[in-house]
């Protein structure tokens, strides 16, 4: 067997090559007329891209099917079972051909926040040490809102002619997830982002947007980091 120069190229720490970095956002859900429908896996991607080329860890792409909770019907989801199995499966065969045995997945969706409850089976399946990073979601504000369309802007997705639409709640209720009532009274973030769009309306600004990807992307950073110290000792 070919042996590898695990040393080569810019890396700091040749362990970082045990770990990948995959994207889990949304494909395939409305955001707005400004933003593409699979605006939340073109996000999550970025991220988990820049953050694979800082830290020198595995880019392993971007899972395709996502989920979303019941109250909320602006897209094509799966159930998280499903979700989890199609993780499972692709995770088995980065293990299978990359060595890997940890992994940070980047998730952009707020629907696929349940598969939390999922990681403990995830890993016992896998073999893997599995970091979740939601802090894109964290930081992003409403949905199809200022914090999407600004990173939209940085990634060149933006239709900006659309903009001034964006907030037609009555045609694009999707737009801060205006138009899901029993969502609103569900969850009271929820709630406040709908009632942020109504009130305020959405913006764009290219160097908001850059600096929530750069936030996020130290993010993910960090959790790399994380694993490095905890399960290879570095």
């Amino acid at each position: 067997m070919v042996e590898l120069r695990v040393n080569a190229g810019n890396v700091r720490n040749p362990n970082v090559h045990k770990i990948g970095i995959i994207a889990l956002g949304s494909h395939l859900e409305n955001h707005g007329p400004a933003l593409p429908i699979d605006t939340d896996a073109k996000i999550a991607s970025y991220i988990a891209f820049h953050a694979a080329l800082e830290s020198g860890a595995k880019f392993l792409g971007v899972i395709y099917p996502a989920h979303e909770i019941k109250e909320i019907n602006h897209g094509i989801h799966v159930s998280l079972d499903d979700l989890a199995d199609e993780i499972v499966n692709v995770l088995k065969s980065a293990k299978k051909h990359l060595g890997i045995s940890s992994v940070v997945i980047v998730n952009g969706h707020g629907g696929n926040l349940p598969i939390v409850t999922k990681l403990y089976d995830i890993e016992e399946q896998t073999g893997l040490l599995i970091t979740l990073n939601s802090k894109i979601i964290e930081s992003e504000g409403p949905h199809g809102g200022s914090g999407e369309l600004s990173m939209a802007k940085v990634l060149g997705i933006i239709n900006e002619d659309e903009v001034k639409n964006q907030t037609d709640l009555s045609q694009y209720g999707e737009v801060g997830l205006y138009m899901f009532s029993q969502a609103r009274k569900n969850d009271p973030n929820i709630e406040e982002g709908a009632m942020d769009i109504e009130e305020n309306g959405v913006y764009v600004d290219e160097v908001y947007g850059n600096e929530l990807l750069k936030l996020a992307v130290n993010s993910v950073l960090l959790d790399v980091e994380k694993q490095l110290d905890s399960h290879y000792g570095y």
